[in-house]
């Protein structure tokens, strides 16, 4: 057994938060385990790499808990506590904080229902023009306050981004239609091309800041009745560190997705009425169809690791209305 997979034993028993009778529950993602105990989640880093992460040192994951707890801490100090870690007690058993040996890290959060979720309130019907109010009053609050970061962003970095979902898109050939694919690529190109000016004017007049970088409706919880993000990218500057609109744009298109077009509007609105300073929207469309075409090939990868038929044929068909509306949002069409 390897230490990491010690420590997810050791995770998964109710007794190591020192009840022992209790329920731990898991929940899983491509980067982390989070382990629900009590009032409490606990989210250990995998020991896994991929193209934007690396956590397969000791080191690595500590200083990813690090940075998740300060960055996430913006916008949602109620609900991130601590970084904690795991150790090799004398008795050669694990203990959180003890003195031997650390085997890894975990971020200590305060655990909350998951029908909390923006993603789930969506599904059942519970958004309001009020929350969405609330949020663009949040996102603009945390945006005007974020670190400039004029050395990202701007045209050479969208490049990196289209180039990047073309690749990935190009992986599902019988999924999504190639010549729809390629057509969306040609378009992109060519829409960077006309705003590169205006692009390059956002970040050198500080428009690219570190921002959250995944702000999907699945990483806004209602937190003591407040709209809270939480969950952002804390593994990759590039990520992370991009322009405004380009940040609030995943929100906008979530909300589109499901239908919400009417509360995607008000948020905009919400949000361009308490930014700290007057913003210019013509970029939106480009950054629209960016984070359309990326959850496009997401959700195409994920239908093909789907056991049950009918959700990965679900998947497969969100994939495909996705990559219709990464190319409709550069024609104008479905915007707030």
């Amino acid at each position: 057994m390897s230490a990491q997979e010690e420590v997810i034993a050791f995770l998964s028993r109710a007794a190591s938060y020192g009840a022992p009778d209790g329920r731990v529950e898991r929940i899983e993602s491509h980067g982390s385990l989070v382990f629900l105990h009590g009032e409490r989640a606990y989210k250990l880093k995998r020991a896994v790499a991929y193209a934007a992460l690396d956590y397969r040192s000791l080191s690595s994951r500590e200083h990813a808990c690090r940075a998740e707890l300060r960055l996430n801490r913006r916008t949602a100090p109620q609900l991130y506590l601590d970084v904690r870690s795991i150790n090799r007690a004398a008795d050669g058993g694990l203990r959180f904080d003890g003195g031997g040996p650390v085997l890894d890290w975990v971020v200590v959060m305060r655990r909350f229902p998951q029908t909390a979720l923006f993603e789930n309130l969506a599904v059942a019907g519970q958004l309001t023009e009020t929350l969405m109010e609330r949020l663009g009053v949040e996102i603009a609050r945390f945006h005007a306050g974020a670190e400039l970061t004029p050395q990202f962003g701007g045209p050479a970095a969208l490049r990196l981004v289209i180039e990047e979902n073309h690749r990935e898109l190009c992986r599902y050939p019988d999924l999504l239609d190639p010549g729809a694919r390629d057509t969306l690529h040609r378009a992109a190109l060519a829409a960077l091309d006309a705003q590169a000016g205006e692009l390059d004017r956002r970040r050198r007049e500080g428009r690219v800041r570190r921002c959250h970088g995944d702000l999907r409706l699945a990483n806004v919880c209602l937190l003591d009745g407040r709209p809270t993000p939480f969950d952002g990218i804390e593994f990759s500057d590039r990520l992370s560190c991009i322009d405004v609109l380009h940040d609030l744009a995943f929100l906008l298109l979530d909300l589109q997705h499901h239908g919400l077009d009417a509360l995607a509007t008000r948020l905009l609105h919400s949000y361009l009425a308490h930014a700290g300073e007057p913003e210019d929207c013509r970029p939106l469309p480009l950054f629209l169809s960016l984070r359309a075409a990326t959850r496009s090939f997401t959700l195409a990868c994920s239908a093909g690791r789907q056991h049950d038929p009918a959700l990965a044929a679900d998947k497969a068909r969100q994939a495909r209305v996705l990559l219709e509306r990464a190319a409709a949002c550069l024609r104008g069409v479905d915007l707030p």
